[in-house]
């Protein structure tokens, strides 16, 4: 990964693409025109994502209007590329997997949420991997992963040694077609674009080149990363709700009552202006601590927007759908959006946990709004 070459803009990319193309085909695209490839600068501490370029491109997936395509996307190139990128050596398995994936060429699924553990509790995760000098056996269940069904690799996150230290845990990179594999199709209608599926591994024998990085660094790798996912999610959150705003105010132009645009009575406007309002708290929200998440890594910074995401998703979502009256429940309308935005609430930590760690850092954050100067 390199940020020596320029690459188009995703929004041209995807302009060749059609609509309703799954979201292997759409990473195809941004993987070989080098969008991805550009997403990140790499330091002496690893891969920073640049925050307007993973802007641009969920903006760009998002106005497509699939949201399981987007989640698809946002998984692999907010968590598992780096993930993958700064556990690969030289050579190798994960450094060829690494190298497909980037460019388009495979795809990866980030497989954390554990079926032996709530999904906020991955120490408590019970996928094990045993580590031997000549080979490497991996047995678990994976429930609720994004990808699973189409994915060319597996990045499984598993347990080397009993316990909930943060030493106990390594990343395994596992080929989707390996003996003892299966994985089957979550029962939802909801985010069909993201093929979430559960995975389960019986007994799966590798070699010890598909370890990814150093034993034990599992949990570590996955939290220096998890900051770049949670900003991911708040700018996507941005993407989507601007985009049912603005749908929703075309359909209030159009629609009348007693000669008159819904759009036109001050109510209206008043409901929209407030959830528009939001909107842009979380933008500039957004920008503010976007370099603070990237660079620094500040996972206090990534957990406030983690959690603004949660909270303005929703009401602005709803909002939305009541203005959209009937024609909210179509196809396209704002109640599905707003069904398959509940993911901001759950995904990547249910937001009151994530707000008991904002509580956490009230004294500073207290600091910081009464020292803060124009």
């Amino acid at each position: 990964m390199s940020d020596l070459r320029l690459a188009p803009a995703a929004a041209d990319v995807l302009a060749d693409v059609p609509v309703d193309a799954p979201a292997a085909r759409v990473w195809a695209a941004l993987g070989a025109s080098g969008v991805l490839d550009h997403l990140y600068e790499r330091r002496p501490d690893g891969l920073v994502p640049v925050p307007d370029r993973l802007a641009a491109l969920l903006g760009a997936v998002d106005a497509r209007g699939d949201n399981g395509v987007t989640l698809s996307v946002l998984v692999q190139a907010a968590s598992a590329l780096p993930v993958l990128a700064d556990g690969a050596p030289p050579s190798g398995v994960v450094r060829r997997a690494l190298e497909r994936v980037s460019s388009g060429a495979a795809t990866v699924a980030l497989a954390a949420t554990d079926g032996a553990a709530a999904g906020s509790d991955l120490a408590g995760l019970g996928t094990e991997v045993t580590l031997g000098p000549d080979e490497v056996r991996v047995s678990g269940g994976k429930r609720w992963i994004t990808s699973a069904l189409t994915a060319d690799w597996l990045l499984v996150l598993a347990r080397h040694r009993p316990g909930r230290h943060f030493t106990s845990f390594t990343w395994v990179l596992v080929p989707a077609t390996a003996p003892g594999v299966r994985v089957h199709a979550a029962d939802t209608d909801l985010l069909t674009g993201a093929a979430t599926g559960h995975v389960d591994l019986t007994d799966v024998r590798l070699t010890p080149d598909h370890v990814v990085g150093r034993a034990g660094r599992g949990m570590a790798a996955f939290a220096r990363h998890m900051g770049t996912e949670r900003l991911a999610g708040a700018l996507w959150a941005v993407a989507l709700t601007t985009r049912v705003l603005a749908d929703t105010k075309a359909r209030l132009e159009r629609r009348s009552v007693d000669g008159r645009p819904l759009w036109q009575h001050p109510a209206v406007r008043q409901r929209y202006a407030a959830a528009l309002v939001r909107v842009r708290e979380l933008r500039a929200l957004c920008d503010s601590l976007g370099s603070r998440v990237a660079v620094g890594r500040d996972l206090g910074a990534a957990a406030l927007l983690k959690s603004a995401a949660g909270l303005v998703t929703d009401p602005v979502l709803a909002t939305c759908a009541q203005l959209q009256g009937a024609d909210g429940f179509a196809r396209g309308g704002a109640q599905r959006a707003r069904a398959e935005a509940a993911v901001f609430g759950i995904g990547g930590g249910v937001t009151e946990l994530v707000l008991d760690a904002v509580a956490g850092d009230a004294d500073a954050l207290l600091t910081e709004l009464g020292s803060w100067t124009p």
